[in-house]
């Protein structure tokens, strides 16, 4: 049993609904606060970081939302009495609900930087309350953060904010961290506004979830002291929507690609921000369009549990594409998306029309994402070439190392090398050998360009694999040229289409080619090489994010001791 919510653009279009449509969400965690507030259970699952630290983080993400409520003149007693109870009781030694004291790389850093964006923000419920001790203590805690390592990516603006949250609200902070930080993101820039997740990281949603949009969030509150700096911040966050608006499809949802899928809306954050911060990245009613309507779409969604709170997952909840950093409460930081409740009551963003996406290029070539993306019944897809080194989180390879990404039908992640179906390898090629299958990780070497995308590349040792992928009208094209030690299986498979069996769908297999079609989406695998046979893969369930069961078309191809060509038509855009 889930807890199933009715939301419609109307929800987000005005503010008194937008508001009611927050507390909505949150009322049903205040029965899981405890008495002092300051922890907040949700759940028995575990994480890397410590146990301790799980309710601390589902105490501080709600924020992301009650700040800007609050900001915006919104008034509930509970939570308000909630968290002036909590962060005096969290940051107080003495409290048996205590924080404690951090380490270097400390989780609890993520959910200090929301503490500190209610003090820049909302000040008059989350730091003007505290007594003189009170603000003591939490200006002590909240130290913890120039006390020991941030991580050496988007973690950097955890520490930033923090201290201009303190500068702000006349406590002592450290400015040579704040400059340490900014120096090193300053190095993680690449071009036309989009930053490296640190040195040699990923340009995957941290880029809006922190990257570009805390940079609003400094220009803010750091306009008069630092324009020039701040004045960059938002040029590049204007430079970044002009890539990022890709990356959205017309009925809502924005592509499923890399890592902390279950942050959700979220993905609709840096719009919301831009508005905060006074940035017109796009037109207004643009953006307007694009919150409300993704809003829409994920509330829609069974994503909640039977008590009406947000569950680990994407589209439904699944345990099995969590990261290792993912908690309960972790889902709240979705709550960022609902920043736009802090604009005041006359903003035109109230009474502005929500616009439809704008006319935008079928394709799309973004040098800057390393993207190509596609546009074309009613979803966006993207293109990439992979990259050339793993990181440690989970699921790298599904995150990042599959040939197509797109809004509609999200991405699979495995069970297993052990078979096919625990495999799930959905917009991947994968060889079956020595009793396992395998797939694309790291590439050796990339290379993308308006053209299409080239990426060489070893499933294992003995196979080596050049492919190319050749965007056209119907989707793509992929030639692989495989060189091959051993005889074995090759399987070119598409998107995973979703097979609800309550509802009507179709599987095809011909020779030549396999299509699944339901009202969920179509997808066909066609082999230009004459040696490839259409087939159905049905995978385990609860493999792909945004469906519980799914069926992904494929050509199978016999792969011989030498060097062979395989030519494979995959279509997800039928004519218009």
């Amino acid at each position: 049993m889930w807890k199933q919510y009715h939301f419609t653009e109307q929800d987000f279009s005005a503010k008194a609904c937008a508001q009611t449509s927050l507390l909505k969400l949150l009322e049903p965690l205040k029965s899981f606060y405890s008495e002092s507030g300051a922890r907040l259970s949700l759940g028995v699952t575990s994480t890397l970081y410590e146990n301790d630290t799980i309710p601390m983080e589902a105490f501080a993400r709600p924020l992301w939302g009650l700040v800007p409520f609050w900001a915006g003149g919104g008034k509930n007693e509970v939570f308000e009495s909630i968290y002036r109870r909590g962060l005096a009781a969290g940051s107080n030694p003495k409290n048996p609900d205590y924080w404690h004291e951090c380490h270097d790389y400390d989780q609890k850093f993520c959910e200090i930087a929301v503490i500190a964006y209610g003090m820049l923000f909302a000040p008059e419920q989350v730091w003007n309350p505290l007594s003189e001790q009170e603000k003591a203590n939490l200006t002590e805690w909240l130290w913890e953060i120039n006390r020991h390592e941030c991580c050496a990516c988007n973690w950097q603006w955890f520490a930033i904010l923090t201290n201009l949250a303190l500068y702000k609200c006349g406590q002592p902070y450290s400015k040579e961290r704040m400059e340490s930080g900014l120096a090193m993101l300053e190095s993680y820039y690449a071009e036309g506004g989009w930053y490296n997740d640190g040195n040699g990281g990923e340009k995957d949603y941290y880029n809006p979830f922190v990257m570009v949009s805390y940079g609003l969030f400094y220009s803010i509150f750091m306009g008069k002291e630092e324009p020039e700096r701040c004045a960059r911040f938002c040029q590049r966050a204007k430079e970044f929507a002009k890539d990022y608006i890709y990356w959205f499809s017309v009925e809502g949802p924005s592509i499923a690609y890399g890592r902390s899928m279950t942050y959700r809306f979220a993905q609709a954050a840096f719009f919301s921000i831009s508005l905060l911060a006074g940035v017109e990245v796009l037109p207004l009613p643009v953006v307007k369009g694009i919150l409300v309507r993704h809003l829409t779409w994920w509330l829609n969604q069974p994503i909640f549990d039977n008590a009406g709170v947000l569950t680990i997952g994407y589209a439904y909840p699944n345990l099995q594409m969590s990261e290792s950093y993912n908690g309960p409460g972790s889902p709240y930081w979705a709550l960022k998306a609902f920043a736009f409740l802090a604009l005041p009551d006359d903003h035109p963003f109230w009474n502005a029309e929500a616009a439809p996406l704008p006319q935008l290029e079928k394709q799309k070539f973004l040098p800057n994402a390393d993207m190509i993306l596609q546009h074309g019944n009613g979803d966006a897809v993207a293109l990439v070439p992979g990259r050339t080194q793993t990181d440690g989180h989970s699921h790298s390879i599904e995150k990042y190392s599959k040939f197509a990404y797109s809004a509609k039908y999200a991405f699979s992640i495995a069970r297993s090398q052990m078979t096919l179906a625990e495999l799930a390898p959905d917009s991947m090629l994968a060889f079956q050998v020595y009793g396992c299958c395998f797939v694309k990780n790291a590439a050796e070497s990339t290379k993308i360009s308006a053209d299409g995308v080239v990426c060489s590349w070893s499933p294992i040792e003995g196979i080596q694999v050049t492919t190319h992928i050749v965007p056209n009208a119907r989707g793509h094209l992929r030639i692989h040229e495989v060189t091959s030690n051993v005889d074995c299986t090759a399987c070119d498979c598409g998107f995973a289409i979703p097979t609800d069996d309550r509802c009507e769908f179709s599987c095809k297999e011909q020779a030549a080619f396999a299509e699944v079609r339901s009202a969920g989406g179509y997808c066909k695998a066609e082999a230009g090489s004459a040696n490839g046979c259409g087939k159905v893969l049905v995978p385990d369930p609860n493999t792909n994010l945004n469906a519980p069961k799914t069926a992904i078309p494929m050509v199978v191809y016999q792969i011989h001791k030498g060097t062979q060509e395989l030519r494979t038509q995959i279509t997800y855009f039928e004519q218009e």
